[in-house]
This record gives structure tokens, sequence and C-alpha cells, in this order.
């Protein structure tokens, strides 16, 4: 793909993986706090249950979350895909150990601030427990980011197998 990538689009390639499941809380849903709403979790899920036990291999967040506000999410239209990846991989698209969120060489290392867009970089917040994150995918980064999501989705299905 040579084109900015969608929410719609994101939701759409996850939703055709086998036992995905996508959860979009709306505004007004009682189920799930407010900071929630208007965001997408991804599971690993063939019964189509939100799984209790274990988190979202990713996830699409549109808004600033009280401590993760470097991504500038606010403004209308600037969301972030947020993908868990295994150590190789991180090092693999970051340039970076999994274990840091700083310093580093690659591609990410020359675009350090996690406003930029379009650019796969550390997870804010999470990048030392294998996050990364992506604002407003684009050219650079769609291919990227929807084969990290097959992978995350695989890695799910993996570690629900093994825990059966």
């Amino acid at each position: 793909m040579s084109t900015d990538l969608s929410i719609a689009q994101i939701i759409a390639a996850v939703q055709d993986l086998d036992g995905s499941l996508v959860v979009a809380p709306a505004v007004g849903d009682s189920h799930f706090p407010e900071l929630a709403w208007g965001d997408v979790f991804f599971y690993y899920a063939p019964d189509g249950q939100m799984p209790r036990t274990v988190q979202p291999y990713g996830t699409v967040v549109t808004k600033n979350y009280p401590e993760d506000t470097t991504s500038d999410l606010d403004p209308a239209d600037r969301w972030r895909v947020n993908i868990h990846v295994d150590r190789a991989t991180f090092r693999e698209v970051t340039g970076r150990d999994g274990g840091s969120v700083g310093g580093g060489a690659g591609p990410a290392a020359a675009a350090a601030d996690p406003a930029t867009p379009d650019v796969a970089l550390p997870h804010p917040v999470y990048g030392s427990a294998g996050w990364i994150a992506v604002v407003n995918p684009g050219p650079a980064t769609t291919d990227t980011v929807l084969r990290l999501l097959r992978e995350a989705h695989e890695a799910a299905r993996a570690r629900f197998e093994r825990r059966r």
C-alpha cells in the first residue's frame, strides 16, 4: 500500500484473521470505562468472548491518556496504533533493544519524537515491554503495521493454544 492507513482498514484487516476479536467501546457503553470509548482493542478469541486474563495484542487509541500524552493524540484526526511484538521484531522495526525506549540507531532513532506520524517507534510508555507505536500510519509504515498485526495475532493464537 502507498496511502495513509485508516482505523477502519486496520479493523477490517484484523477482523479477517481467524479467531480475531475486535472490541470497540462506543460512547455510552457502560461495560467499559469512559476513557476507553472510541478506542479499539484486538484479541485472539476464537469463542468470540473478550478474554479476561490476557491483554490485547494491539490497540488503536484516539486520544491522550493521563500518563500518555507525548504522542499528542487529542487534536482531531490524530490517533495511534500500538502493537505488541517480540524482542527481535522490536529491534528490527525500531533499531533498538526491546528493554529500552531511548538511544539506539536505525530507522526510529532519527525521528524519536513520539508525536511524529508515520514512523514506527517504541511505545512512549510501554516500549520497554515490547510495544511499538505508530501515529497515523501512512506510506512509510502501512505494510509494516499490517504485517506486525498479523504476527501479533499469530503469537496470541500460539499463547492461547499453549494455555489449553
